[in-house]
């Protein structure tokens, strides 16, 4: 019975499995359980990485709130500045305009300016029963530096003028005064001249800017250096003119003479050379 009851007692552990088993109890090391400890060291380092990623995350959402920070604080400060950069930007291509107005202006004052030389091309133009034009160019291509307009005088008076033999036309211009500092005109570029028809008065003769009808018959007129006739009717027109006759055109070559710079003179060259101007127009300033 003793014997039996022996048996079926635990034994008594040693110091050592005690000490181990109240470490084991107590939460502590592993003692002499090596896998345990391993255990637990992993744990330790899987809940040190989730913290670790736990505080990049909360890292990374501050940085990307900073962010859209600045995008919204740029955006504001590019809505705020939007009318400035659109009222500047306007500025700027109203300035461009008027340069570019200016420097047109320059290049066609610059145009007319060029100097005629001593021969230029002379066309006398008009309606048979209106006004006569007269266009004075450098060649026969370029824009007339001279175009006046008598406002009394029709094309069929100065032919019949021209039959009957020398023709003088004189156009005269008052000099105005002028102010300090003020240059003055050159001659051609005066805009109303009266006008003189071999020594009588025939009204007033206005400078004129070419025009789209001007064009068109110096256009039609273009090949010819020296001749007159009636140009057809697609180069006149069916406008208000046409009840005034035909239109016809006289054109050559004049000699440029300088008296000063309130004179000048363009005598017609005959294509034969012989025979005295049977056209003079003469420029006066007084």
């Amino acid at each position: 019975m003793a014997r039996a009851f022996r048996a079926a007692s635990p034994l008594p552990l040693p110091s050592g499995s005690r000490s181990a088993a109240a470490a084991v109890a107590n939460g502590g090391g592993g003692g002499n359980f090596p896998w345990l400890a391993k255990k637990r060291s992993g744990k330790a380092a899987a809940a040190a990485q989730r913290g670790a990623a736990g505080d990049g995350r909360q890292e990374e959402a501050e940085s990307r709130q900073g962010e859209e920070g600045v995008v919204a604080a740029d955006v504001a400060g590019q809505n705020e500045q939007s009318p400035t950069s659109s009222s500047s930007s306007r500025k700027r291509a109203a300035a461009l305009a008027r340069l570019r107005s200016a420097f047109l202006a320059a290049i066609t004052l610059r145009r007319r300016r060029r100097q005629l030389g001593s021969c230029v091309t002379g066309t006398i133009f008009g309606r048979r029963r209106g006004r006569v034009h007269l266009a004075l160019q450098t060649d026969p291509r370029s824009a007339p530096v001279l175009l006046v307009e008598m406002a009394a005088y029709s094309t069929g008076a100065l032919v019949r003028e021209m039959s009957s033999g020398l023709v003088r036309l004189a156009l005269e211009c008052e000099k105005p005064p002028l102010a300090a500092g003020e240059k003055q005109r050159r001659l051609l570029e005066e805009p109303t001249w009266r006008a003189y028809c071999n020594g009588r008065k025939c009204g007033f003769a206005v400078r004129r800017e070419c025009g789209a009808d001007e064009w068109r018959v110096l256009g039609a007129v273009e090949p010819v250096s020296v001749g007159a006739g009636v140009l057809p009717d697609d180069v006149a027109g069916a406008g208000a003119g046409a009840g005034e006759g035909d239109l016809m055109y006289m054109r050559a070559r004049f000699e440029r003479v300088v008296g000063s710079r309130d004179s000048e003179a363009f005598y017609m060259m005959n294509p034969d050379g012989s025979g005295g101007p049977e056209l003079s127009i003469y420029l006066l300033r007084v």
